[in-house]
Parts: C-alpha cells; structure tokens; sequence
C-alpha cells in the first residue's frame, strides 16, 4: 500500500495513473498410484490370497502417509499407509470402484487430510466418487 501512494505521489500530474491487481491461484493435485497395474476387469473378483475384515475406521486419513491403492470390492478403494495399515474407502452409493483401477487423483484440503463426506476421488478416466466413510481393514483368521 506504501509503494502505491509513493507511485501516485511522483507520477505527473497531467497523465492518468492506471491501478492493476493481479491474483495468483495455485491447484494442487496428488496421484494415488494402484499397487497392482493392469486393466479392469467387467466385475470386480474377490483375491484369493488374503481375507480382510472391517472395523470402524477413522473421519479422515493424512494424504501424506498413503503410498498405494488397490481395488478389490465393488464399491470402495483400499488404501495401504506407510505404517503398514490398510484402510478402504467405502464409496457414496450409487459410485463403482471399477473406473479407479488405473489410479486416481484427489485435491487436498488445507488440513493435508482425506477426509469421508468431503473428499471425493478422482478417477483418470473422469469419474469422481464421494468417500462415504473409512473402514479399517484387519486379515481375517483363516476357516478351518
């Protein structure tokens, strides 16, 4: 503001001062890279290795500590932490996971976070999903 009423006081008196504003915007978007690449199935086939479980999960995960995903259910995304924990994220009703197997993006809030009903992933291909909430997944026992 200093520098302005500097420039209005030395400009000449007979020629008009122009004022201009200009304002930067930045968007930032992270890529979630897919642990598995390949092409997407018609349907979605449960994996034969591992069985997981869901436990109550949390509001919101830090972006920072997801390293991979993965799809494995017809309606959410799992996601691997660099701590090793797994997470899926359950999809609103009505979204498929199955346009998110070639990764996805997502904008992040000021709080560095992915956050349910919030957030929403973004699929390459255009498609975007809401989270409707985080699961916590834990491997099943395995049946005798």
């Amino acid at each position: 503001m200093l520098h302005s009423v500097l420039l209005l006081l030395v400009a000449p008196l007979g020629e008009p001062v122009q004022l201009a504003q200009m304002m930067i915007e930045q968007r930032v978007i992270i890529r979630v890279p897919m642990a598995k690449k390949g092409r997407a199935p018609a349907h979605v086939a449960r994996q034969a290795g591992r069985a997981w479980k869901e436990k109550k999960g949390p509001r919101c995960i830090a972006l920072r500590s997801i390293r991979s995903a993965s799809v494995v259910v017809e309606n959410g995304v799992d996601l691997l932490l660099a701590d090793n924990h797994r997470y899926r994220a359950r999809l609103e009703r009505g979204c498929s996971s199955t346009g998110f197997y070639s990764g996805f993006y997502v904008e992040p809030d000021d709080d560095g976070s992915l956050c349910s009903g919030r957030d929403e992933l973004q699929a390459r291909s255009g498609l975007s999903c809401v989270i409707g909430s985080f699961r916590r997944l834990e491997e099943a026992e395995p049946a005798d």
